[in-house]
């Protein structure tokens, strides 16, 4: 008789690696233009001012800035980037 296990069992020893997808940035957290703020499948977060929206879904931001999260719907919330204004330099 052969000694082989049953086939389910041995066919299972392979997983995929996560794919890190979520919030990489947090509300009101300060971020520079290109960083990646959201990473998703579908559109559950819509870009607004001072963000973009990658092939992937990913919403960027496009100026540096404070990132704030707002409601759009019930299951949409939108992603924006309100503009950092340049603080004025402590001169002598």
């Amino acid at each position: 008789m052969a000694h082989k296990k049953a086939g389910s069992s041995s066919r299972n020893g392979r997983d995929s690696v996560g794919q890190r997808l979520g919030i990489k940035a947090g509300d009101g957290e300060l971020v520079r233009a290109g960083s990646i703020i959201v990473r998703q499948r579908g559109m559950t977060f819509i870009a607004g001012a001072g963000t973009g929206l990658g092939r992937d879904y990913t919403v960027f931001a496009t100026v540096t800035g404070r990132v704030r999260f707002e409601h759009e719907r019930r299951d949409k919330k939108r992603v924006r980037v309100e503009a950092e204004t340049a603080a004025p330099a402590a001169g002598a």
